[in-house]
């Protein structure tokens, strides 16, 4: 795996570098793919919004304002690419759009801790099944920001960034979002995971 930074890479796919836009992408495509899923919740449909989000960055890596975080631009490109696919299908519910996935890896880090005994791994998988359960009883907002927070890692602000929404509207539906799945999930979660 190349050591450099994303705006290393960027500098060197600038210059000319044939390698380097290849790492970019190998970077970061999971997570793209995974994002793009919560919204076309179809393994064939997220592929196709990942590959037109490179694409588009591909296309319009030399107009990317290198001051700016490349993560948040390129999720908001993979969530722009989501909603044209949208519209170009059958009609959706809003309720559909944003229903998370299974990876909540980071999310469920406390519960992944530990020697893998046959007890802690049942533990471990029911825990899984009950927060996962739990966040998807949570209203959409709620969901998408906590998954957004806590699965891609990404900050409040690029958060705001991306959904196009004030970073305060962010913070108040990462809190609430955090009271009601603490009320949901039997047991209390570790806070130092959640807040």
């Amino acid at each position: 795996m190349d050591a450099r930074t994303d705006a290393e890479l960027i500098q060197a796919v600038l210059r000319g570098d044939k390698n380097a836009f290849p790492e970019l992408l190998n970077r970061h495509l999971n997570a793209v793919h995974a994002f793009a899923y919560r919204y076309v919740r179809n393994g064939e449909d997220a592929d196709d919004v990942a590959q037109e989000a490179f694409v588009r960055v591909w296309k319009n890596l030399k107009k990317f304002d290198q001051t700016k975080n490349f993560k948040t631009w390129l999720f908001t490109i993979a969530k722009n690419a989501a909603l044209d696919l949208i519209k170009k299908k059958k009609p959706m519910s809003f309720s559909q759009i944003g229903q998370e996935d299974e990876a909540l890896d980071a999310f469920l880090a406390p519960y992944l801790t530990g020697p893998e005994l046959p007890d802690a791994a049942f533990e471990r998988t029911m825990a899984r099944a009950e927060l996962k359960t739990a966040l998807d009883a949570l209203p959409v907002g709620y969901r998408t920001v906590l998954t957004m927070r806590y699965n891609d890692n990404l900050k409040f602000r690029e958060i705001a960034e991306v959904l196009d929404e004030p970073i305060d509207t962010v913070k108040s539906k990462h809190r609430r979002g955090l009271m009601l799945l603490r009320k949901l999930v039997p047991g209390d979660p570790p806070t130092s995971t959640l807040a």
